[in-house]
């Protein structure tokens, strides 16, 4: 991957409560198995060393594109994006899910598959393997925006094949390619025989451009926040460089990623083993992974986009923060573009006080120290909560 030289981190853990639990999410994230993961990590590693352009590389192309088809996709939602290193044609492949909602706008989950020296369990085995267990669970799974799972080579060779990806994809389509999010993950197989159990979240800190940095920021907060609601990992947050990510940023996209906290010394050498990686711990990263594709997708609940979620079963989700309060109250709930709600506050004896409409902020600071009650309207249906302002 990228960890030729050592850069010191900004390492804080951070909880964002931007996000409520979800249980169709968990229900999906029960489905990942230990056995498929490790059956993905010894087929990689049976494939040998994959240098962009090899035989060895060629053929894990095709083992990926057999997975994908196995998993019952089809051949039409599966592509290539062909280019040349060292006079050797080679190959990205592209898996793309179409939305329900917003087709034309993209949900990019990638991963390197080309390893040197090594057969690369861990660089980039592991992360191949996230993408794999995630495509499977996610094929009949509606979600609004489309996803595209992407497994780049060339990375190892100065991110040859992302780049490639920009310049001929992205950059090329008319209207040019609306995306999403960038959720690359690379390098997430921890180190055998110690504790792994945090994830490094990465965001995007470059200032060419800058213009992407508060929106890659925020994205990657929503990232450490499903990592917290749907793993036990703990999350370290850092700053993206040196992987399939870099091209996007570079090309004005909004981007994130995971990386292993405990970084191992194997990769680019011949001990990027499996017996020198941890695949429970990327069991829990495909968790956590998992969880954050379908918020950033925005996948299907009970048979209902979240955001077509009926107002009792969007009332059962709110979300009233901090809690205690002492100057302004946060609203959060399923649907992140409801429009149409109000919102009020009451003391003890059922006099209003504050009422506010479609508004998820409220300024509580006028109000004396003490117990209120606030109430949720979503249509017909009402749900009080108690707060506590305190000065």
């Amino acid at each position: 991957m990228k960890k030729s030289f050592i850069l010191s981190a900004l390492c804080v853990s951070l909880y964002y409560p931007a996000q409520t639990f979800v249980q169709a999410y968990q229900n999906r994230i029960n489905q990942i198995t230990q056995s498929n993961i490790n059956n993905y990590l010894t087929e990689f590693a049976y494939l040998g060393v994959k240098t962009t352009g090899s035989a060895n590389n060629n053929n894990t192309f095709t083992w990926l594109k057999n997975k994908y088809l196995t998993f019952g996709y089809t051949e039409a939602q599966i592509s290539e994006n062909v280019f040349t290193y060292n006079t050797t044609i080679t190959k990205n492949l592209i898996l793309t899910k179409t939305g329900t909602k917003y087709p034309n706008t993209f949900v990019i989950v990638c991963g390197h598959y080309d390893t040197i020296v090594g057969p690369g369990v861990n660089d980039n085995g592991s992360g191949t393997s996230v993408i794999l267990e995630m495509a499977r669970i996610l094929k009949d799974v509606p979600t609004e925006y489309s996803i595209k799972f992407i497994n780049f080579t060339g990375e190892e060779q100065g991110l040859r094949g992302s780049q490639n990806y920009v310049n001929t994809v992205v950059n090329t389509t008319n209207p040019k390619m609306d995306i999403k999010v960038i959720f690359n993950i690379d390098q997430v197989g921890g180190v055998a025989g110690e504790v792994n159990n945090t994830i490094t979240c990465e965001r995007d800190t470059n200032n060419n451009p800058a213009t992407n940095n508060a929106a890659s920021n925020a994205v990657t907060q929503e990232l450490m926040t499903c990592v917290s609601l749907y793993s036990q990992l703990q999350t370290n947050l850092s700053y993206a460089y040196g992987s399939d990510y870099m091209p996007f940023q570079a090309n004005g996209e909004v981007i994130t990623g995971f990386y292993e906290f405990n970084e191992s010394t194997k990769p680019h050498s011949s001990s990027d083993t499996y017996v020198n990686m941890d695949p429970v711990f990327v069991y829990n990263v495909t968790k956590a992974a998992l969880g954050a594709v379908q918020h950033f997708a925005t996948a299907e609940i009970n048979g209902l986009s979240i955001n077509d979620c009926p107002p009792e079963k969007m009332l059962q989700s709110l979300q009233i923060y901090p809690n205690p309060v002492s100057d302004l109250i946060n609203i959060e709930m399923l649907n992140t573009n409801l429009k149409d709600f109000s919102f009020s506050i009451t003391d003890l004896s059922g006099k209003l006080l504050i009422r506010s409409e479609n508004s998820k902020k409220i300024d509580v600071s006028k109000l004396s120290s003490g117990i209120y009650f606030a109430t949720m309207t979503v249509e017909d249906q009402k749900l009080t909560k108690k707060i506590v302002i305190s000065k």
